[in-house]
Order: structure tokens, then C-alpha cells, then sequence
């Protein structure tokens, strides 16, 4: 019996010695970025492209829709990657990242506070206008105040809201208002798009003047209004690779795929203009 015991335990030393072979030698020819999700190849989990990780992507309030869209095709594409978002007014992302925000990508609805960033040196290479963005006024479903131009805006009772002056639809509102020789004074200004479209949405003001995209991502919540002075307030959005991006490869991939027909066609049908 003593016998028996000994040879089953060479046996065991043995066959325990020859899997940590295995599992050594299989560790050595495994990249060295794979991770336990890698069940197959890393081309599997990296992509076709060796892409992996986070993109920290800055952009407009505006963009949340379409580039939220993007993104999760980004994600499809090239398994192993995530991006993440931090929508606002581009005022205050341009802040963040002079102020030394990590991010990868900034994408701003205006040239202006581009230039913040630019100028600070927090860029890796020129921006590219990637989209245009229109204006349009949002009301109340059904539009009750029959708002049908720019000047009804300024009709005594009515609540108005804008975004603030230093955010670029409140820069370009501004420009519009001058275009209508018109003066305005709204019950509130708000810090991006999104804050003046749901002061709409909620019932909190009867009219907001925001971006054609927000009235459209908006659906029956609001009524679109256009008005031609909108046309000498259009705001170009510039994207580009942030300088010291943690994950510049992959940033990279992400704006290509903004500006490639297939992002363009995501984008136009969320209401922006081509570049």
C-alpha cells in the first residue's frame, strides 16, 4: 500500500511539474498588453489595428447625441477600447484641459475656444473643422406664442432663454441678434446648449435660442423655428489631438472616424452641416 501511495504521488509531482510548463510557455508567448479578457488572440481584443484602452474624448454639449452614437461604433470596431465623454459648454472643457484635465480629443463648437486650447499650447497638430451648426429657436410643443422670427423673441411677457455669452451658441445668438438689429433680454442664461433647450423641454421658458441638432435630438418636446439671421451666426467645430494624450493611437482612430463618410453621415443626420 505504502508503495502504491509513493508512485501516485511521483506521478502527481510529475504531472504538476509539467503543467506549470505549459502554463509558463504560454505565458511567454502572450503579448504583454493582453489582459484576462483575452480569451483568443490580442488582435482579438485590441482590434485589427492593435487599438486598445480608454480615449478620453472632450466635446460640446451639442455633440452628446451623434458622438455618443459614434463612440459605441468606435467601441464595436475595435474591441478592447472604451470611450469615454465629457460633454459641456467648450468654454469650460477648454478650462479643464489648459488647466491640465487628461484628455485625448477636444472637439469645440467654435474656432474661438479652440484657440484657448491652441494657444496654450495643449494641441499635438492643427485642427480640423470637422462639422458647421445653424441656429434655430425652440418653443413650446405646438408653438402657443406663434413665434414664427428672431423679433417675436423680444415681445414683453415672454421668457426667453439663452446661453451665456462666453458659450459658442450664446456667442453666435448674440451675432445673430446684431445681424436683427434686435435687442433681447432673456430670463436666464444658461452654461450650454442643452441647459437653454431643456429650460424648453421642462416648460420653465417658452422659447430658447439653441443649434438645429439640439431641436432635432429633442423630437416632439419642442418646436423648431427658423430664422435667417441664423445664417450670419454659423458655428464651425474644430477637432484635434490633444498634446500628452494618454492614449494618442486610439484618439487618432476616433477623429478619423468623425471625419470619415461614415461619421459625416451620423453627424448630417443629426442636423449639422458639412464642413
Amino acid at each position: 500500500m505504502t508503495h502504491t501511495v509513493r508512485r501516485t504521488s511521483r506521478t502527481l509531482q510529475v504531472a504538476s511539474a509539467g503543467a506549470a510548463a505549459l502554463i509558463a510557455l504560454s505565458a511567454c508567448s502572450s503579448s504583454s498588453g493582453s489582459t484576462a479578457s483575452d480569451s483568443g488572440s490580442s488582435a482579438t481584443v485590441s482590434g485589427p489595428n492593435g487599438l486598445s484602452g480608454t480615449v478620453t474624448v472632450f466635446a460640446a454639449a451639442s455633440l452628446k447625441e451623434s458622438f455618443t452614437t459614434l463612440g459605441k461604433e468606435f467601441e464595436e470596431k475595435h474591441p478592447g477600447t472604451e470611450v469615454n465623454f465629457s460633454f459641456g459648454g467648450s468654454d469650460s472643457l477648454a478650462a479643464s484641459i489648459t488647466g491640465g484635465a487628461p484628455a485625448d480629443v477636444f472637439a469645440a463648437a467654435s474656432s474661438k475656444t479652440m484657440a484657448i486650447v491652441t494657444a496654450a499650447g495643449n494641441v499635438s497638430s492643427p485642427p480640423a473643422t470637422f462639422v458647421r451648426n445653424q441656429l434655430e429657436i425652440a418653443t413650446l410643443p405646438g408653438n402657443p406664442d406663434k413665434i414664427s422670427s428672431l423679433k417675436d423673441l423680444t415681445k414683453s411677457g415672454l421668457k426667453v432663454v439663452l446661453c451665456d455669452k462666453e458659450v459658442p451658441c450664446g456667442a453666435a445668438a448674440q451675432k445673430a441678434l446684431k445681424a436683427g438689429k434686435l435687442t433681447l433680454k432673456p430670463v436666464s442664461y444658461e452654461q450650454d446648449v442643452k441647459g437653454a433647450l431643456t429650460k424648453v423641454e421642462l416648460k420653465e421658458a417658452d422659447a430658447a435660442v439653441v443649434y438645429k441638432t439640439d431641436v432635432h435630438a429633442a423630437g416632439d418636446k419642442v418646436e423648431g423655428v427658423e430664422f435667417p439671421e441664423s445664417a450670419n451666426a454659423i458655428n464651425a467645430y474644430p477637432i484635434a489631438l490633444l498634446r500628452d494624450a494618454p492614449n494618442a493611437a486610439a484618439a487618432k482612430a476616433f477623429m478619423a472616424l468623425v471625419q470619415s463618410v461614415e461619421g459625416q453621415q451620423v453627424l448630417t443626420e443629426a442636423g449639422f452641416l458639412r464642413p
